[in-house]
C-alpha cells in the first residue's frame, strides 16, 4: 500500500505544534501536553462565550487542526453564562488547572497565541465580542 500525503494536513499538522510550542513557551513549560490541555479549555471557553457569528468568523482563520479541537462538543444551541467565573471554571476543569489564578494565567497566554496567529482584526473582533470583564483579562498584557 502507498502512503500519499496530503499537504494541506501536513502544513496543519505542522500549524497546530508551533500553536502548542507557542502556548507552551507563553507558560513556562516544556509539556506539550499541557500547552494542548490548555489550548483546548481555552478555544472551548472562548467560544461558549462568543456568538455564533464570531465563532464562525473565527474558526475560519484557524488551522484545520486548531479548528476541529476549537469546535469539538460545540452545541451553537446552548446558553452559556458569560461571566468570568465561568470562563475561568471551564478552563480550570477542561486544563485540569489548580484554581482561578492559574486559568487567569493560562487564559492570558492563550489569548496571546491566538492573537499573535490570526489577522490583527479579528483578534481585535474576538476581544470586543466578549464581556468587558473578559476582554480585560484577555489584552492584560496589551496595556
Amino acid at each position: 500500500m502507498t502512503t500519499t500525503r496530503v499537504d494541506i494536513l501536513d502544513r496543519s499538522v505542522e500549524k497546530a505544534h508551533v500553536w502548542l510550542n507557542d502556548l507552551a513557551e507563553e507558560l513556562g513549560t516544556e509539556d506539550r501536553h499541557q500547552a494542548y490541555r490548555v489550548l483546548r479549555a481555552f478555544l472551548h471557553a472562548l467560544r461558549d462565550h462568543l456568538s455564533v457569528d464570531e465563532t464562525a468568523q473565527l474558526s475560519a482563520q484557524l488551522p484545520v487542526f486548531v479548528r476541529g479541537v476549537f469546535c469539538e462538543g460545540w452545541d451553537p444551541s446552548r446558553e452559556h453564562a458569560r461571566d468570568i467565573d465561568s470562563f475561568l471554571m471551564s478552563i480550570v476543569g477542561e486544563a485540569g488547572l489548580a484554581g482561578e489564578t492559574e486559568a487567569s494565567f493560562a487564559a492570558t497566554a492563550a489569548s496571546r497565541v491566538l492573537r499573535s496567529h490570526v489577522s490583527a482584526g479579528e483578534g481585535d473582533s474576538v476581544l470586543h465580542a466578549l464581556p468587558q470583564h473578559l476582554r480585560e483579562l484577555l489584552s492584560a498584557d496589551d496595556k
